[in-house]
């Protein structure tokens, strides 16, 4: 993989911060946008520009074009079984609520239960909880290893023949850890539970095969993957969707409307009322090009690269916490340096041109199991070579003697 060159197709990339070249380490909270990206979205705009499903002139039809070819992509991206298992949405917090709200509250009543993890993104825990409130279900929880990793015998512990919904975390936002889906979805299954997969963080670096895996529900967010913000998918089984009430209701959803009743459309059409966010599907779809050209597998072994560099480079550091497990990690890190408030750390790396996430990552029960209450993380991607890495490196040791310490 030659990163001068894809570096070379992130105008943003190509800019200094506070006198300096910006080292972008914030790629698990948003990526950034190659041209062709960029270029797809503004040519929509361009020459494309038009509602879908309705028109039937000629801009009509190449949007509507390229709107569902982003969708059989996605569907390709994903290996799912049809298109018709693609449900566009805003992002992964969208498509998580459409499933609690449509399939858990019906699915699930007084005495179930809902199994998830302490390590869950808000997005993946709150809807859960208001599921729970509704129907009266239980949460439990699989507890974490010391190192923030879960046990599939205490996987097997947690699930029961009550448990209803599994959800989980393909890949921790703050560990970093990679849960083993595959395994999860069978335990959820031979006790006749769904699996619903957070796959934010694991859809932009590395394969994903829906059908392998056998997860019944996957949610992920194209602006983790070089895609624009504002959207994303859901996948669920062809089965499971269609015996789903849609949870939104206008137009472009509808098959047959009367004064007193109205029928919905087949999938997907019938989760998407309302005009889609169409520049942002063929955005997608664009994003979904540029990662399939550079190879997932290379983006996976770039990231494990990287992110092994930094471990060891962070832990010749003294004064310095990193959370998670040291192996089997995504290319992020979380770390506290003793004593400073991440906070205070994110705005010294900035004047260097650095940038990092400071805070509690949307996971502050995870925050509580680690007794901080926020850290700093440090998030590479394709674009991130071994010399962001020494720049965080330095960085870090300059915030140490602004702060007083000795340099590790």
């Amino acid at each position: 993989m030659n990163i001068k060159a894809i570096r070379e197709q992130f105008p943003i990339l190509h800019q200094e911060i506070n006198g300096h070249h910006l080292v972008y380490l914030d790629s698990a909270a948003t990526s950034q946008k190659p041209r062709s990206v960029i270029d797809a979205v503004n040519r929509y705009y361009e020459m494309d520009n038009a509602n879908v499903h309705r028109g039937v002139h000629t801009l009509g039809s190449r949007a509507t074009d390229a709107y569902e070819g982003a969708r059989e992509k996605i569907a390709s991206f994903l290996n799912a079984a049809s298109t018709q298992e693609i449900i566009f949405t805003r992002g992964t917090t969208t498509a998580l609520n459409l499933v609690a709200t449509s399939y858990a509250r019906e699915a699930c009543g007084e005495g179930d239960e809902i199994v998830l993890t302490p390590m869950e993104h808000h997005s993946n825990l709150i809807p859960w909880q208001q599921v729970a409130k509704a129907t009266g279900a239980t949460l439990k929880y699989i507890p974490l290893q010391e190192d923030g990793s879960i046990s599939l015998e205490d996987v097997r512990a947690t699930i029961t023949d009550h448990t209803k919904v599994v959800a989980i975390t393909y890949v921790s936002n703050v560990l970093g850890v990679v849960n083993p889906i595959k395994e999860i979805a069978a335990i959820a299954h031979q006790h006749g539970a769904k699996l619903v997969v957070d796959g934010a963080q694991s859809t932009p670096h590395m394969k994903v095969d829906v059908q392998d895996l056998d997860c019944d529900f996957y949610a992920f967010s194209g602006h983790k993957m070089c895609g624009p913000t504002g959207i994303g998918a859901l996948y669920g089984k062809k089965a499971l969707l269609e015996a789903m009430e849609p949870i939104e209701f206008g137009g472009e959803m509808i098959d047959f409307v009367d004064l007193y009743e109205s029928t919905w459309k087949e999938l997907p059409w019938k989760f998407e009322g309302g005009t889609p966010i169409i520049a942002g599907a063929v955005g997608l779809g664009a994003a979904i090009d540029f990662l399939n050209e550079v190879g997932l597998d290379a983006i996976e072994k770039h990231e494990h690269k990287l992110a092994a560099y930094v471990y060891d480079r962070l832990s010749t550091i003294n004064g310095i916490t990193i959370y998670g497990p040291e192996e089997g990690r995504t290319g992020l890190v979380t770390f506290n340096l003793d004593d400073v408030h991440p906070h205070d750390v994110a705005t010294v790396l900035d004047t260097k041109g650095i940038a990092v996430r400071a805070g509690h990552h949307c996971c502050q029960p995870l925050m509580r199991w680690l007794e901080v209450s926020a850290t700093a993380r440090a998030s590479f991607y394709i674009y991130n070579t071994e010399e962001d890495v020494d720049r965080l490196i330095d960085g870090l040791q300059q915030t140490k003697e602004f702060f007083g310490y000795a340099i590790g």
